[in-house]
């Protein structure tokens, strides 16, 4: 089945942060019913950050993906599901070797449904033991969506051979692709 048509026009939008959104993009373009993914910057108070401003940690903004979904192919759990297992949501304001709060893990909701699933995953996930430490992931109403530079959008794709996709994206994104291999296009 092609994603990439919706012919019923019911494309929702979800928002995520989890650490650096070069990762998250590869990652999330793999999944059946993701229409698109834009790489941008959300939860903060300065309006149309750049990239510089946001990597300072003084404008409230955390790098973040907002996906474009068919809900009638891939829900909302699923991608929540596909975002909690893609990245450490224990840490707080870190990723790796990436710190700061614009590398926070957020959830900002676009409506009471989303707030609930998230909420509910969340308190499942965590009384499971899924992780060895309580979760920290922020869940917030969605205010904003800044998208970010040209060169950051589908950054893996066109950057892949760079060190950092060898030595950050690409490892994350096997790992991502063998966990969720039944949800991949």
């Amino acid at each position: 089945m092609d994603n990439s048509s919706n012919n019923n026009n019911t494309t929702e939008t979800a928002t995520f942060g989890e650490g650096c959104f070069w990762c998250s993009e590869a990652m999330f373009s793999h999944l059946k019913g993701v229409i698109s993914v834009t790489s941008g910057y959300s939860g903060g108070k300065v309006p149309f950050p750049t990239y510089e401003q946001v990597c300072s940690g003084n404008t409230g903004h955390a790098e973040v993906i907002q996906v474009g979904f068919d809900p009638d192919i891939i829900s909302f759990k699923e991608l929540l599901q596909a975002f909690w297992g893609s990245h450490d949501p224990t840490t707080p304001n870190r990723q790796g070797n990436d710190i700061g709060t614009q590398y926070r893990s957020a959830v900002f909701y676009h409506n009471e449904a989303q707030k609930e699933t998230a909420e509910a995953l969340k308190k499942e996930l965590d009384a499971s033991g899924a992780f060895k430490d309580p979760i920290v992931t922020e869940i917030t109403s969605f205010t904003n969506f800044y998208p970010a530079e040209d060169y950051h959008q589908e950054y893996y794709k066109f950057h892949g051979s760079a060190p950092y996709c060898q030595m950050v994206v690409r490892p994350k994104l096997e790992k991502f692709q063998k966990v969720f291999k039944e949800s991949l296009k």
